[in-house]
């Protein structure tokens, strides 16, 4: 049988921005209860650490995934996403009493290439909750990186400063985060372009 391996076209660099996601099989769940969820961010802080790669922002759902992230290291998909999907979906298939993939795939990765896109990434990261209708506010979903950098979360798995440094304090970044506008206008002076 001839088997075709899916391979990144595009290496993951280290000491660069990525946005990086997966979903379901199917669009179907890959959370199935709040225990799962802890169990996932359990691994994020197993596998992203200060040799492998930070966590910028991140944002858990019911049936996906989001990650801002800074990998250390040019086996950042060996050393920290292969075995964080294995880990998580041999444990969630134990947990389900359920065979084969959980994951429609291989994660998918993004290049954030300008300060105006990280900033964007990490709105549209915190307010994913907001716009799929699960919550009201992007500080009452738990399972998000944003209670972290308001403050309400200390000790979390992320690094708010990457994102904080370009705003005046974080109560400036709350103003950014629940903001309508998307010409930019909102954005930090320094990232403006008028």
């Amino acid at each position: 049988m001839d088997w075709k391996i899916t391979m990144r076209v595009v290496p993951i660099q280290p000491f660069h921005y990525y946005h990086v996601y997966n979903r379901g099989v199917n669009r179907g769940p890959i959370y199935f209860s709040n225990e799962n969820y802890r169990f996932f961010l359990d691994r994020l802080g197993k596998y992203f650490n200060i040799d492998t790669a930070w966590i910028v922002s991140y944002c858990l759902m019911p049936s996906h995934f989001h990650l801002l992230v800074y990998p250390l290291t040019e086996e950042f998909g060996n050393q920290v996403m292969q075995p964080l999907s294995v880990s998580y979906t041999k444990a969630i298939n134990k947990r389900q009493t359920r065979t084969g993939p959980l994951f429609q795939g291989p994660y998918q990765a993004r290049l954030v290439d300008k300060d105006r896109y990280l900033i964007h990434l990490s709105r549209y990261i915190h307010l994913n909750p907001v716009s799929s209708g699960l919550v009201n506010h992007p500080e009452e979903w738990e399972f998000s990186s944003y209670r972290d950098y308001i403050g309400i979360r200390k000790g979390g798995i992320t690094n708010p400063d990457f994102i904080i440094e370009y705003f005046r304090d974080s109560s400036e970044y709350v103003d950014f985060v629940l903001s309508e506008s998307e010409s930019g206008a909102d954005l930090p002076i320094n990232l403006r372009i008028d």
